[in-house]
Order: structure tokens, then sequence, then C-alpha cells
């Protein structure tokens, strides 16, 4: 029998903010009623993209709706901003915990408030789910879900992973691969935290050296890009890791030339001489 906190069973019994929105303006919805949890989050915003009113319908367990009903509690009057850092282990604490064996439902109101905003802001959000191959058909959790929360949660059990996602709490037909998955992450992880401790610390370069470097790679990477369309750029001062320069020629009455000194003039910088270096224009 699991152990509900009596805050789960306040929230279970007696749910806040049941219903819909009329004309609301974020809408999320994950689940599906095939797998036995659905959820639809409504949101009403100010023009500060505050939250005024919440609104939820759920299909699924106690935990999913004590989890939809304290998500709905936690996010009012908090901006998207702050509604979305929200996290699922935060609303199981909100809950003053849920039974392992339910933080899949903590799980599906975190996903349905991301799916909210996402909808409001017009955006398209790549959710691990959305993509992979199914590996628990039970409840049609694929690979790249699967492996998304055993980083996420830090989990090494398939048990863990059933708590979280699902995966694997029907026929377990499904066990070894989800075992493989937790195995492949986790040496992944390792390999990661080794080639971490191999690789040798940046030699800190002299102020000679830095501007020595800077000039080469503007000389050899930068100003012949820029001449080829009838621009070109001059170094004026470096103070720290602050690297000031001024565009001559096309460059100057370009539109795109706030994009190219970043994601050319910087970048090859913080490629060549050192990733803390900033490049800003300045007037000559």
């Amino acid at each position: 029998m699991w152990d509900y906190s009596e805050k789960v069973k306040e929230h279970f019994f007696h749910p806040r903010n049941v219903g819909e929105i009329e004309n609301p303006d974020a809408v999320g919805e994950v689940g599906s009623l095939a797998c036995g949890d659905a959820l639809k989050l409504m949101l009403k915003l100010d023009k500060s993209e505050r939250i005024t009113d919440v609104k939820f319908k759920t299909f699924g367990c106690g935990s999913a709706i004590a989890s939809a009903s304290a998500l709905t509690e936690m996010i009012q009057g908090k901006t998207l901003d702050e509604a979305g850092r929200i996290t699922d282990n935060d609303i199981a604490e909100y809950l003053e915990g849920l039974p392992e064996q339910k933080m899949h439902c903590s799980v599906m109101g975190r996903e349905a408030l991301e799916a909210a905003i996402a909808n409001y802001r017009g955006v398209k959000i790549d959710k691990p789910v959305d993509e992979g191959t199914i590996v628990c058909k039970c409840f049609g959790v694929t690979d790249n879900k699967i492996a998304h929360e055993v980083r996420e949660h830090k989990l090494t059990t398939i048990e863990e992973v059933t708590n979280y996602c699902k995966a694997g709490g029907g026929c377990r037909s499904c066990h070894p691969q989800i075992q493989a998955i937790i195995d492949e992450v986790w040496a992944k992880e390792k390999e990661k935290v080794m080639i971490e401790k191999t690789k040798k610390p940046a030699k800190k370069l002299t102020n000679i050296q830095k501007i020595k470097l800077i000039q080469d790679t503007i000389e050899r990477d930068i100003r012949p890009a820029l001449q080829s369309d009838g621009g070109d750029i001059e170094l004026l001062d470096i103070d720290g890791d602050r690297v000031m320069v001024s565009f001559r020629g096309s460059c100057v009455e370009c539109p795109s030339s706030t994009v190219t000194l970043k994601s050319t003039v910087e970048a090859k910088l913080r490629e060549f001489v050192s990733d803390t270096l900033v490049v800003e224009e300045v007037a000559s």
C-alpha cells in the first residue's frame, strides 16, 4: 500500500482550479487516455505574461489529480519565466512527497506546463518523447524519453525508470532494453568524466601573446572574408578580454554588421585565442 501525505490527500479529495478557461491564452496537453494518464492545462495571462488564471482537466490516478492541482497553485500569479523554472521535484516537494511509484505524475505536470508555455510563445519544443523508437509498447515510451529521465533524475534501476515514465510497468518484456539504455547512458557519462579529467588546463596567455594571437587571427581568418565583400575591419584596442574593433568599407552600412560582429569576428577570436573574449564595435 502506498503511503500518501496529508497534502496529497487534500489535493486529491479537494482539487483546486478544476475546469476550463474560455478562450485561454495558453494550452498544454500531455499524455493519452490509452496510456492511462492525460492532462490538459489552460492559462490566462496579462500583458506582462503573468498568470492571472489557471485551470486543469485530468484523467488519471489520485496522484495525477493532486499533482495537477498543486501545480496550479504553484504557478498562479507567477510570470511564465518564473513558472517555467518549476520542476517535477518541486511539485513533489510541494505535496510533501509522492510515492516513488507515482513520480511520473509530477513529471506529467511539468511537461504540461512546458507545453503550455511553448503554445503561448508559438515555439515547438523538442521533447525526447516525441522522437525515437518505442521501447515500452504498453505505455508508448521511446528510448529517447527513457534516456532523458535516466539522465535528469540519475536513475539506475528499471524500477526507478518505471516510477518516472511508466516504461516497463506493463508486460515487462521491454526490461532488457530499458536496462541496456540505463547502462549506455551511464557509460557515456563516465566517458565524459574521463575525458574532462584528461584535458590539460588551458595555458594562460600573457598580454603580448594575446594581442599577437588576436592580430594574427584577424589577418588570417577574418579580414580576407570581409574584404571579399568590399568590407574591412580595424583593431582599435584591447582591454583585458574586451576587443574593440571598427568596421570599414561596405561593412559600415551593412544591416548584418551586428550579426557579423558576433558570428564571425567574436566566434573566430574565441576559437583561436580565448573563449572569454568579447568583441565590441566602437566608433573611430
